[in-house]
């Protein structure tokens, strides 16, 4: 099954957004350290909202539930991606994405990329950093720079892709350092040269060999089982497109045609007898966000009407009364009532 689908704009309201610790803009090392999301309170007495990933990969620390906590504020909201984070030779590399970018254009959110510029040794391998931190002053200069931008997030985000290949030569020249400081072995400087060559020779260049790695990675998801979803039906890759024509490939968990609906299923498991972590349900609700808000699906050539839907499966030994009586559970079902959206537990549907 081949699902392509269009959105042309964001109607969604988030109801399971934790409440957000403010802190000045003076302390925003100490934010960064202490906090995935929170407020920030700048010397002109307005307030943002900021969300950091820990990688620029999407399926490490859970960066859409930061940021999905922050989509509650009504002003400004920022996330920090760094352009790419390199543990050490025993630990991963990741780089930074276009439809990662792209992604939070759609969400309105304001992206900075920024770069690591310091670091401690892992204690429990030769050759692998941790405590990574941002290069301060360089985020307070954006962010002020945001302050004043009068265009909206996705035009901000563009001329970030501008200066990728710069940002790229920092952090590279930061990791050189790190490992010379700390004795750590770093990843091969070649691959990280390639792709600060690919940067350099312009946004669109870059969009499009994001774009091959994008494709190869939705189909090696799309092969993989995930036994631990405890899903029933099989994966679908899904191209959503938006109004200017960005794409974005994802990989639907499950995807089903019952009664002429597609049925777009986003799964989220514990093997525990209660609900799983708030942490995997906002990271589902951000797939909600998008789901919710399609148009012009095309499954196979034929068009068809979705329905968006969140499947939550538990150990077999559940208390449903328990369950359905959480509170957490019972803004769920209103964040879903009032989007859309449908909510599974197990083999039943909810009644919201």
């Amino acid at each position: 099954m081949v699902i392509t689908a269009k959105i042309t704009g964001i109607k969604y309201t988030p109801k399971m957004g934790r409440a957000l610790n403010t802190y000045h803009f003076s302390s925003l090392e100490k934010a960064l350290s202490t906090e995935a999301s929170f407020l920030l309170m700048l010397d002109n007495g307005n307030t943002i909202a900021v969300s950091w990933w820990v990688s620029p990969k999407r399926t490490r620390s859970y960066p859409y539930t930061r940021v999905y906590d922050t989509l509650y504020f009504p002003g400004k909201k920022i996330t920090i991606i760094p352009i790419f984070k390199d543990e050490g030779a025993d630990g991963d590399r990741d780089f930074l994405q276009w439809d990662t970018v792209s992604l939070m254009s759609l969400l309105g959110v304001y992206v900075i990329i920024g770069y690591y510029t310091s670091a401690s040794r892992n204690p429990n391998y030769k050759n692998k950093i941790t405590d990574q931190r941002f290069d301060i002053e360089f985020l307070k200069w954006q962010i002020n720079e945001i302050l004043s931008y009068q265009s909206d997030a996705l035009h901000w985000n563009l001329c970030q892709i501008d200066s990728a290949a710069k940002l790229a030569k920092k952090a590279l020249e930061a990791y050189e350092y790190i490992s010379s400081k700390l004795g750590v072995q770093m990843h091969s400087s070649k691959s990280a040269l390639q792709r600060i060559s690919e940067l350099l020779k312009g946004k669109e260049n870059f969009i499009a060999y994001s774009r091959t790695l994008a494709k190869k990675a939705q189909l090696r998801e799309t092969i993989t089982n995930q036994p631990k979803e405890r899903l029933t039906g099989s994966k679908a890759p899904i191209v959503i497109t938006n109004y200017l024509g960005g794409a974005y490939y994802f990989t639907v968990d499950e995807a089903r045609l019952q009664n002429r609906k597609l049925l777009l299923i986003e799964g989220k498991h514990t093997k525990n007898n209660r609900l799983p972590s708030l942490d995997d349900i906002k990271d589902g609700l951000l797939k909600m966000i998008l789901y919710t808000n399609l148009t012009n699906v095309v499954v196979d050539s034929k068009k068809v009407l979705s329905v968006a839907v969140l499947l939550l499966t538990t150990g077999p030994s559940v208390n449903y009364e328990q369950l359905l009586m959480d509170k957490n559970f019972e803004l769920l079902k209103e964040e879903a009532k009032i989007n859309g959206f449908l909510i599974m537990l197990n083999d039943e549907y909810i009644q919201l």
